[in-house]
């Protein structure tokens, strides 16, 4: 691949959903799907909004280890983001990726203690396309 950064962060931008994978208490994976990051920097720092009292908060607070997979299903592509999750409940960070419209799932707005940001930081990448994989340099 010439250029991963380009090509992973066009691919990231036209999905609506991503999955997420956090690790339960008991080792296991649970995946969920989520709406499309709100920020990213390039490829290594990608951030969401979820709900604090989430099953996966939970399950990242104990376990940070996560994984991030976009699918681009007319062209039969993805990408595996392995990386770690920080949980931000700071105001700052509540306020860089608010957008207008999240009332709907924060009804308290920006200030909503049931609302948090996940910030993904990348560590190892997998691209899929034309029927094979090949590792990324992050």
């Amino acid at each position: 691949m010439r250029d991963a950064e380009k090509t992973i962060g066009n691919m990231i931008d036209k999905q609506n959903i991503c999955y997420i994978s956090s690790v339960d208490e008991d080792g296991f994976p649970n995946t969920k799907a989520m709406l499309k990051p709100r920020k990213r920097n390039g490829i290594n720092e990608i951030y969401l909004t979820t709900n604090t009292s989430s099953l996966k908060v939970k399950s990242f607070k104990n376990n940070s280890k996560a994984c991030l997979y976009f699918c681009d299903r007319r062209f039969f592509r993805g990408i595996m983001l392995k990386g770690t999750v920080e949980i931000l409940e700071d105001q700052e960070s509540k306020d860089m990726i608010w957008q207008s419209g999240d009332e709907m799932y924060y009804p308290k707005g920006k200030t909503d203690p049931d609302y948090c940001v996940i910030k993904f930081t990348t560590i190892s990448a997998r691209y899929y396309s034309n029927y094979k994989s090949e590792d990324v340099e992050i």
